[in-house]
């Protein structure tokens, strides 16, 4: 059987694709990668389709074993990758035989390394997609030790075989659409321009805590109750205490608290591997 047996997770395991969009009207939030471009790569390096399932691994610590054949490719952050105690390294395709042992290490800088192996990952499939969703528990439960994951039919890689790996910033300044609700703040601009920020210990893949700078609204919004409305991945919300969150794959597809702005959609990927203390600052954007 083509599989791969889990021996142990680290602080977090989960089985993501590119997520499942387009469910907001049923409350079900896109999911999916945090770092897409590293999944992706990842399922390039080992002959997948770009959308095939794989592996999140937060912090590292990963160990799996194949019960057959395979390829796999470990991306995100650079880290030490082990194949039955010899080093092999990320960001490169990894045969690994029948009982052979892989084990990923803890990464100097970033979050979440993405794990690609030949014929994709194949659990059963919920609303289109084999993602995890932490925020509704639709897709497979986190990974633990003793799961087997069924394996699909390898393909033949294709593009370049080795890919430097990226280097999570300590400091990432994210550029900022204005809206819906910025006119609930003074100055909205200035306040976002002005402000200093670290994530916060708090955050999970539903929301990227900010500490730091509270952020100011109007006088004439002071006691006012926002209605729920619609939420979009990278929306800025603010909650009473002026701290900003912000919204990633698993996030609520609907909110109560003013949005000040959305984040730039290329910015996601380097908020999904901002560690907690990494320094944030916003530039907004016509």
């Amino acid at each position: 059987m083509r599989a791969l047996t889990v021996l142990g997770t680290g602080p977090l395991a989960l089985v993501q694709d590119l997520g499942r969009p387009g469910n907001a009207h049923l409350g079900v939030p896109p999911s999916g990668a945090l770092d897409q471009p590293s999944l992706r790569l990842a399922n390039r390096l080992v002959g997948n389709p770009e959308s095939a399932a794989g592996i999140e691994c937060l912090l590292g610590g990963l160990s799996v074993r194949a019960e057959a054949s395979c390829t796999i490719a470990v991306t995100g952050p650079s880290v030490a990758v082990s194949a039955s105690g010899r080093a092999v390294g990320s960001h490169n395709p990894v045969h690994l035989s029948a009982g052979d042992e892989l084990t990923i290490g803890v990464p100097d800088t970033g979050l979440r390394c993405y794990i690609g192996v030949s014929g994709g990952i194949e659990v059963p499939v919920e609303l289109g997609s084999r993602a995890t969703d932490m925020l509704s528990g639709i897709g497979p439960k986190a990974l633990k030790k003793g799961d087997v994951l069924p394996l699909g039919k390898p393909g033949l890689p294709v593009g370049v075989d080795e890919i430097a790996p990226s280097q999570p910033a300590a400091e990432l300044t994210i550029p900022v659409l204005l809206g819906p609700r910025d006119d609930w703040f003074t100055s909205p601009a200035a306040q976002l321009i002005a402000g200093q920020w670290k994530v916060s210990p708090e955050s999970n893949r539903v929301g990227l805590r900010l500490v730091g700078t509270a952020l100011r609204r109007r006088e004439s919004f002071q006691d006012i109750e926002l209605a729920s409305e619609g939420l979009v991945t990278g929306a800025i919300q603010v909650p009473p205490n002026g701290l900003p969150v912000i919204f990633l794959a698993d996030h609520p597809t609907t909110g109560g608290y003013p949005v000040i702005g959305v984040v730039a959609a290329h910015s996601l990927p380097l908020l999904g591997q901002a560690r907690p203390g990494v320094r944030i600052s916003f530039r907004p954007t016509a």
